[in-house]
């Protein structure tokens, strides 16, 4: 199976001097993980509800002052919609990520999930619970 035929197609994104407080608000919303940092029509960086919290609630610092630039992961590992899922589930499995941007000549085209993952293939998820992945938080 091929990412393109899994991946959620409308990527939320944010720009990288919004606040915390605004990314929380906008995943809240949208029900979903994490968000795609985006400036000047390129990705910058993702930010999870993860990095949400070890970045100001476990540091006492205030959501409405922190600029998700300041706690946005920016090494972002991708893939290409061609690609297979199986190789999605091991760049996952290998940088102990859950979300993995779709890309195409350097744009966003959708994001694929463990739980993409996990739903198109439940067998998967064995693969993906050996790296020691904590699948219980998207």
């Amino acid at each position: 199976m091929l990412v393109k035929e899994i991946m959620t197609k409308n990527v939320v994104n944010i720009e990288p001097n919004k606040t915390v407080f605004d990314a929380s608000i906008l995943l809240s919303d949208k029900k979903i993980g994490c968000l795609i940092v985006m400036e000047n029509d390129f990705c910058v960086g993702i930010v999870t509800k993860q990095d949400i919290i070890r970045g100001t609630i476990c540091v006492h610092k205030d959501p409405e002052t922190i600029k998700v630039s300041e706690i946005m992961s920016s090494d972002i590992k991708t893939i290409h919609p061609l690609d297979k899922m199986e190789k999605a589930a091991d760049v996952m499995k290998t940088h102990e990520i859950k979300q993995l941007p779709v890309v195409v000549n350097d744009g966003i085209v959708g994001i694929i999930t463990v739980t993409d993952i996990s739903r198109a293939s439940p067998e998967m998820v064995n693969r993906l619970m050996g790296s020691g992945l904590n699948l219980g938080i998207d």
